[in-house]
């Protein structure tokens, strides 16, 4: 059963990175439309900045399996802000279903972290046989 999980929550893990990514490096590739549309919801353009960064980073770092419980805690609060700050007035369907998707999902990673096929498991392991060896 712990194998079958670890697969699930690399799926989720690679799945949240790939669209964090995607959304981060968009933002970070039109800052102008970027800080025009959170001006246009009355958010300053440090914070445009900040989620185009959290996003583009914090979506790489899940890819790669690097910090993944920082960076999942990282990108759900980015979601929580998009919800309550653009999406919530909405409503649910066509509104904030899909940053509360990405939230839950980001809950669960930053609750259970994913070590399958993770680069900073390969870093723990080998910290660990150099520490043995000491």
């Amino acid at each position: 059963m712990k194998e079958r999980m670890e697969w699930g929550l690399l799926g989720g893990r690679i799945i949240l990175g790939l669209i964090m990514l995607a959304h981060g490096l968009q933002k970070l590739g039109a800052m102008e439309h970027t800080i025009a549309m959170f001006d246009k919801i009355g958010q300053p353009a440090v914070l445009a900045y900040t989620a185009a960064i959290v996003e583009a980073i914090g979506g790489a770092f899940l890819i790669a399996g690097l910090f993944v419980i920082p960076s999942a805690i990282l990108l759900g609060l980015t979601m929580l802000g998009a919800i309550v700050l653009a999406k919530l007035q909405m409503g649910l369907i066509g509104g904030y279903e899909f940053p509360l998707s990405l939230l839950g999902l980001s809950l669960i990673l930053a609750f259970t972290g994913s070590r399958k096929l993770a680069i900073s498991e390969v870093i723990n392991s080998k910290r660990k046989v150099l520490n043995s060896v000491k």
